[in-house]
């Protein structure tokens, strides 16, 4: 397979002064460690289930969205406490939640390294340094992933120009209080989105739609993240995130939260040149196409003008040849492996 390398994609995007954005799907964390990592393991605990009740559940509810059927769920046991409270069907609902929430836990666990101190100090350099060649050129970051890499090497590497939008604020009533004395808020998104250059264009586990706030949970001293969603969720508060659903149903869900919304709207309103990394373009991912189209039809001065798509195979180049015609800007591939995002340090 004889392909461009990553480094020469960088090269060419600094000699022609692009501004260099980065897309990343499920490849960037399978490339940490595929052993542990793989494509929708989140989403697949639902089709490959064999149990009756939760089978029945997925056909009526017809979505495969984590959250929504959680949401679903509970309002249901709040119908039949309101209605018929000595209804079986309440008990039997509050056994499918308690069976979703622990499969959701385990589907979590098996493909993720148990917390964020047992990555490797030389992995997070590693893939810090590969970031860090986008948000200091002013671009900026999306992941289509939920689970906690990326999140994780954020918080161990230090890296000052990576902006996720979350901040703190003063409680309320505290306003003229001053800084050192005031009482702060758990850290929610809005503060700092206009400097924002990390999107999670599908959600994450650590991210949380609380009393309309979007809360981003953190690790404390004491309570590893893992710990701290199992905890929310068994008081009825869920992870943000789509899981699966054609282009469409993933839209659909993304436009109903203000935060995916916000997230997908600047993915539309990137400039320069767009790199992909682990991101396969398959057939329920119209929706990104779109959106990197609609970023192509900017303002002369403001529009994509290429995207450089990695691969990791001959069949993954034949995929991207056979669907280049989607695209409305330059299609440039590259081989991914020469990225070397873990083990360049």
């Amino acid at each position: 397979m004889d392909l461009m390398n990553y480094d020469d994609v960088v090269k060419h995007l600094k000699k022609t002064n692009r501004v260099p954005n980065l897309l990343m799907g499920n490849g960037f964390s399978i490339s940490y460690n595929p052993s542990i990592f793989s494509y929708n393991a989140l989403s697949s605990f639902i089709d490959s289930t064999n149990d009756k009740d939760l089978k029945t559940l997925f056909q009526v509810i017809k979505t495969s969205n984590f959250e929504q059927i959680m949401k679903e769920i509970d309002l249901f046991i709040k119908l039949i406490e309101a209605f018929d409270n000595q209804s079986d069907i309440k008990e039997r609902l509050k056994v499918l939640s308690d069976k979703l929430k622990t499969l959701l836990i385990e589907a979590v666990e098996n493909s993720h390294p148990e917390h964020v101190f047992s990555i490797p100090q030389n992995k997070i350099d590693s893939c810090s340094y590969f970031l860090k060649y986008f948000t200091e050129s002013k671009g900026k970051i999306f992941s289509t992933n939920y689970d906690l890499l990326l999140y994780w090497v954020l918080m161990r590497s230090n890296n000052q120009n990576c902006i996720d939008g979350f901040g703190r604020d003063k409680e309320d009533g505290q306003d003229f209080i001053p800084s050192e004395e005031a009482d702060y808020s758990e850290l929610r998104w809005g503060k700092h989105k206009e400097e924002q250059n990390i999107f999670y264009l599908h959600g994450a586990l650590h991210l949380f739609d609380m009393f309309n706030e979007i809360v981003k949970q953190e690790y404390d001293g004491k309570n590893y993240l893992m710990e701290q969603i199992q905890k929310l969720m068994n008081k009825g508060t869920y992870p943000i995130f789509v899981t699966a659903g054609n282009g469409d149903e993933k839209l659909n869900h993304i436009k109903h939260n203000y935060y995916l919304a916000y997230c997908y709207d600047s993915l539309c309103n990137i400039s320069g040149s767009l790199i992909t990394y682990g991101f396969n373009f398959g057939e329920y991912d119209e929706h990104i196409i779109k959106a990197i189209n609609k970023a192509t039809m900017q303002d002369f001065k403001k529009k994509l003008w290429s995207v450089y798509i990695g691969v990791y195979s001959e069949d993954d180049k034949k995929h991207i040849e056979s669907i280049e015609s989607k695209f409305k800007c330059k299609v440039h591939i590259f081989d991914s492996k020469t990225a070397k995002i873990w083990d360049n340090i």
